[in-house]
């Protein structure tokens, strides 16, 4: 079951330094006028768990996929990334603006074994999935071990 612990001290500084690392990556990617000089934004997701394996879905209407990075380290997936505000071109006087923009990092902590050489992410009408195939649990499984004769004793 996906999980959302506390990431313990000891991997703040990877976790910093990879969303830090990921952040300079999406800002050389991008153009001028695709990114979000200010601001800061939390994209809604839904994590579900089947037997196989855990699906991340994170809303991400408007933002293309060179602004979106997507990372595993120690049980933690990262998704970091950049929604830039709507272009315009005339001047507006805004009544209302609930939509946010600008840098965004989330942190997933999940647990088990993944299988993460198949894991997927694919952006595609403003959704984001991301698939995280479990391997296969052997710890609790009965192994048998066959008993055999010593081949240097007699009986």
């Amino acid at each position: 079951m996906a999980q959302f612990p506390l990431i313990p001290t000891t991997d703040l500084a990877d976790l910093g330094a990879d969303v830090r690392q990921m952040l300079d990556e999406i800002t050389a990617d991008l153009g001028t006028g695709s990114r979000a000089y200010t601001g800061e934004c939390r994209p809604p997701a839904d994590i579900v768990e089947a037997d196989d394996h855990i699906e991340v879905t994170v809303d991400l209407p408007g933002v293309p996929p060179a602004a979106v990075r997507v990372a595993f380290r120690a049980g933690v997936l990262l998704i970091v990334g950049e929604k830039a505000p709507s272009q315009t071109t005339e001047t507006h006087a805004y009544h209302l603006v609930e939509r946010e923009f600008g840098r965004f990092a989330r942190a997933i902590t999940v647990s088990g074994a993944f299988d993460l050489q198949a894991a997927r992410a694919t952006l595609r009408h403003g959704e984001l999935s991301i698939t995280l195939p479990r391997l296969a649990e052997r710890r609790g499984r009965l192994y048998r071990i066959p008993v055999e004769p010593d081949s240097t004793s007699e009986s």
